[in-house]
Protein backbone atom coordinates (compact mmCIF):
# COMPACT_ATOMS: atom_id res chain seq x y z
CA UNK A 1 0.00 0.00 0.00
CA UNK A 2 1.65 3.41 -1.01
CA UNK A 3 0.86 6.21 0.77
CA UNK A 4 -1.76 9.04 -1.11
CA UNK A 5 -3.40 12.04 -0.48
CA UNK A 6 -6.70 10.63 1.38
CA UNK A 7 -7.49 12.30 4.45
CA UNK A 8 -4.57 15.22 3.91
CA UNK A 9 -4.64 18.60 3.73
CA UNK A 10 -2.00 20.74 1.91
CA UNK A 11 -0.91 22.11 4.70
CA UNK A 12 -0.39 18.66 6.82
CA UNK A 13 1.36 17.41 3.49
CA UNK A 14 3.86 19.71 3.80
CA UNK A 15 4.18 19.83 7.62
CA UNK A 16 4.63 15.75 7.48
CA UNK A 17 7.17 16.61 4.43
CA UNK A 18 8.89 18.95 6.14
CA UNK A 19 9.38 17.09 9.75
CA UNK A 20 10.48 14.05 7.13
CA UNK A 21 13.09 15.88 5.43
CA UNK A 22 14.56 16.97 9.09
CA UNK A 23 14.54 13.80 10.95
CA UNK A 24 16.56 12.12 7.80
CA UNK A 25 18.75 14.85 8.05
CA UNK A 26 19.29 14.64 11.84
CA UNK A 27 19.11 10.65 11.82
CA UNK A 28 21.01 9.91 8.32
CA UNK A 29 22.43 6.51 9.85
CA UNK A 30 19.19 5.02 10.12
CA UNK A 31 19.29 1.56 11.01
CA UNK A 32 18.06 -1.26 13.70
CA UNK A 33 19.78 -1.10 17.16
CA UNK A 34 19.18 -4.80 17.22
CA UNK A 35 22.41 -6.37 16.38
CA UNK A 36 22.17 -9.55 13.61
CA UNK A 37 23.80 -11.19 10.48
CA UNK A 38 20.88 -13.17 9.66
CA UNK A 39 16.97 -13.32 9.75
CA UNK A 40 16.44 -15.91 12.04
CA UNK A 41 18.88 -13.77 14.00
CA UNK A 42 16.93 -10.49 13.75
CA UNK A 43 13.58 -13.06 14.55
CA UNK A 44 15.33 -14.36 17.32
CA UNK A 45 16.50 -10.81 18.63
CA UNK A 46 13.29 -9.19 18.28
CA UNK A 47 11.04 -11.44 20.05
CA UNK A 48 13.30 -11.26 23.25
CA UNK A 49 13.52 -6.85 22.63
CA UNK A 50 9.84 -7.20 24.28
CA UNK A 51 9.77 -4.84 27.21
CA UNK A 52 13.91 -5.38 27.33
CA UNK A 53 16.37 -2.75 25.68
CA UNK A 54 17.85 -3.20 22.74
CA UNK A 55 21.08 -2.94 24.16
CA UNK A 56 20.80 -5.18 26.62
CA UNK A 57 19.60 -7.83 24.10
CA UNK A 58 22.57 -7.32 21.88
CA UNK A 59 24.18 -8.59 24.98
CA UNK A 60 22.59 -11.70 25.54
CA UNK A 61 22.58 -12.29 22.04
CA UNK A 62 26.28 -12.28 21.75
CA UNK A 63 26.58 -15.52 23.51
CA UNK A 64 23.35 -16.91 22.59
CA UNK A 65 23.76 -16.71 18.57
CA UNK A 66 27.93 -18.56 19.40
CA UNK A 67 25.73 -21.22 20.67
CA UNK A 68 22.52 -21.84 18.64
CA UNK A 69 22.82 -20.90 15.13
CA UNK A 70 19.51 -22.73 13.65
CA UNK A 71 15.71 -23.64 14.44
CA UNK A 72 17.03 -27.25 15.91
CA UNK A 73 19.57 -25.85 18.30
CA UNK A 74 17.50 -23.51 19.83
CA UNK A 75 14.42 -27.17 20.09
CA UNK A 76 17.23 -29.21 21.57
CA UNK A 77 18.44 -26.77 24.09
CA UNK A 78 15.97 -27.65 27.88
CA UNK A 79 13.63 -24.95 28.64
CA UNK A 80 15.99 -24.47 31.75
CA UNK A 81 19.10 -23.70 29.91
CA UNK A 82 17.16 -21.33 27.78
CA UNK A 83 15.77 -19.74 30.08
CA UNK A 84 19.16 -19.41 31.51
CA UNK A 85 20.32 -18.01 29.06
CA UNK A 86 17.48 -15.41 28.12
CA UNK A 87 17.28 -14.28 32.06
CA UNK A 88 17.95 -11.30 31.75
CA UNK A 89 16.01 -9.67 29.07
CA UNK A 90 12.91 -10.18 31.45
CA UNK A 91 9.29 -12.25 30.87
CA UNK A 92 12.35 -15.23 30.30
CA UNK A 93 9.78 -18.33 30.57
CA UNK A 94 7.18 -16.85 28.28
CA UNK A 95 10.18 -15.78 25.50
CA UNK A 96 11.54 -19.60 25.72
CA UNK A 97 8.37 -20.70 24.72
CA UNK A 98 7.64 -18.55 22.13
CA UNK A 99 11.20 -18.72 20.84
CA UNK A 100 10.91 -22.57 20.45
CA UNK A 101 7.39 -22.65 19.16
CA UNK A 102 8.78 -20.47 16.71
CA UNK A 103 11.41 -22.58 15.59
CA UNK A 104 9.25 -25.51 15.56
CA UNK A 105 6.81 -23.66 12.97
CA UNK A 106 10.53 -22.85 11.30
CA UNK A 107 12.00 -26.21 11.20
CA UNK A 108 8.48 -28.46 10.17
CA UNK A 109 6.96 -25.57 7.57
CA UNK A 110 9.85 -23.30 6.52
CA UNK A 111 12.69 -25.72 5.91
CA UNK A 112 14.13 -24.08 9.08
CA UNK A 113 14.48 -21.09 7.20
CA UNK A 114 12.84 -17.72 8.04
CA UNK A 115 10.07 -16.32 4.97
CA UNK A 116 10.33 -13.60 3.20
CA UNK A 117 6.90 -12.91 3.28
CA UNK A 118 5.07 -10.21 5.99
CA UNK A 119 1.83 -12.96 6.00
CA UNK A 120 3.63 -15.90 6.53
CA UNK A 121 5.82 -14.25 9.58
CA UNK A 122 2.66 -12.85 11.45
CA UNK A 123 1.62 -16.40 11.02
CA UNK A 124 4.83 -17.84 13.22
CA UNK A 125 4.01 -18.44 16.78
CA UNK A 126 5.24 -15.63 19.27
CA UNK A 127 5.43 -13.31 16.04
CA UNK A 128 3.00 -10.52 16.17
CA UNK A 129 2.41 -7.49 13.73
CA UNK A 130 5.52 -5.52 15.54
CA UNK A 131 7.74 -8.12 15.45
CA UNK A 132 6.80 -9.23 11.45
CA UNK A 133 7.78 -5.80 10.43
CA UNK A 134 10.73 -5.54 12.50
CA UNK A 135 12.24 -8.65 10.45
CA UNK A 136 10.37 -7.77 6.94
CA UNK A 137 11.56 -4.48 6.75
CA UNK A 138 14.99 -5.06 7.82
CA UNK A 139 16.06 -8.02 7.20
CA UNK A 140 14.39 -8.25 3.68
CA UNK A 141 13.41 -4.87 3.05
CA UNK A 142 10.02 -4.92 2.89
CA UNK A 143 8.17 -2.24 3.26
CA UNK A 144 6.88 -2.29 6.50
CA UNK A 145 6.61 0.19 9.63
CA UNK A 146 7.37 -1.56 13.33
CA UNK A 147 5.26 0.24 16.04
CA UNK A 148 7.09 0.39 19.57
CA UNK A 149 5.75 2.47 21.96
CA UNK A 150 8.28 5.25 20.35
CA UNK A 151 6.11 5.01 17.72
CA UNK A 152 3.07 5.28 19.25
CA UNK A 153 4.08 8.21 21.66
CA UNK A 154 5.61 10.30 18.64
CA UNK A 155 3.08 9.75 16.21
CA UNK A 156 0.42 11.20 18.83
CA UNK A 157 2.35 13.69 19.80
CA UNK A 158 3.29 14.80 16.52
CA UNK A 159 -0.27 15.33 15.37
CA UNK A 160 0.08 12.08 12.95
CA UNK A 161 -2.88 10.44 14.75
CA UNK A 162 -4.48 10.13 17.82
CA UNK A 163 -4.99 6.61 19.34
CA UNK A 164 -3.29 4.36 21.42
CA UNK A 165 -3.84 1.11 18.93
CA UNK A 166 -0.44 -0.16 16.74
CA UNK A 167 -2.81 -1.35 13.87
CA UNK A 168 -4.51 2.24 13.32
CA UNK A 169 -1.47 4.07 13.74
CA UNK A 170 0.45 1.89 10.92
CA UNK A 171 -2.28 2.67 8.70
CA UNK A 172 -2.23 6.39 9.31
CA UNK A 173 1.51 6.58 8.91
CA UNK A 174 0.96 4.75 5.31
CA UNK A 175 -0.95 7.00 4.82
CA UNK A 176 0.77 10.15 5.54
CA UNK A 177 4.41 9.12 4.33
CA UNK A 178 6.01 7.87 1.46
CA UNK A 179 6.60 3.83 0.95
CA UNK A 180 10.03 4.22 -0.03
CA UNK A 181 10.48 5.48 3.81
CA UNK A 182 8.47 3.64 5.95
CA UNK A 183 11.34 1.67 7.39
CA UNK A 184 13.30 4.21 8.26
CA UNK A 185 10.34 6.27 9.88
CA UNK A 186 10.21 4.01 12.40
CA UNK A 187 13.85 4.36 12.77
CA UNK A 188 13.95 8.04 13.15
CA UNK A 189 10.75 8.47 15.22
CA UNK A 190 12.87 5.77 17.59
CA UNK A 191 15.83 7.27 17.63
CA UNK A 192 13.85 10.88 17.94
CA UNK A 193 12.09 9.36 21.26
CA UNK A 194 15.49 8.15 22.76
CA UNK A 195 17.04 11.21 22.05
CA UNK A 196 15.08 14.19 22.28
CA UNK A 197 11.15 13.00 22.55
CA UNK A 198 12.33 11.50 25.92
CA UNK A 199 8.92 10.37 27.87
CA UNK A 200 8.36 12.35 31.22
CA UNK A 201 11.39 14.28 29.76
CA UNK A 202 11.26 15.89 26.57
CA UNK A 203 13.38 18.20 25.41
CA UNK A 204 11.12 20.36 23.22
CA UNK A 205 13.67 23.41 23.14
CA UNK A 206 16.58 21.03 21.15
CA UNK A 207 13.51 19.34 18.63
CA UNK A 208 14.38 20.30 15.69
CA UNK A 209 10.30 19.73 14.87
CA UNK A 210 9.68 22.03 17.09
CA UNK A 211 7.89 24.40 15.90
CA UNK A 212 6.02 22.22 13.73
CA UNK A 213 5.14 20.01 16.89
CA UNK A 214 1.75 20.90 18.40
CA UNK A 215 2.70 19.30 21.61
CA UNK A 216 5.80 21.79 22.27
CA UNK A 217 6.10 22.85 25.32
CA UNK A 218 9.26 26.14 25.53
CA UNK A 219 9.47 24.75 29.27
CA UNK A 220 10.68 21.29 28.47
CA UNK A 221 14.38 22.37 28.47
Amino acid sequence: MKSSTKNKSIPEIKRVSKILKRLKKEYLVAKIALEFETPFQLLISTILSAQCTDERVNIVTKSLFNKYKKPWDFLNVSNQDLEKEIFSTGFYRQKAKSIKNCCKALAENHQSKVPADFDLLKSLPGVGRKTASVVAGNAFGIPAIAVDTHVIRLSNLMGFVNSKRPEKIEERLKEIFPEKEWINLGHYLMNHGRKVCIARRPKCLNCIVGEMCPSFNPTNK
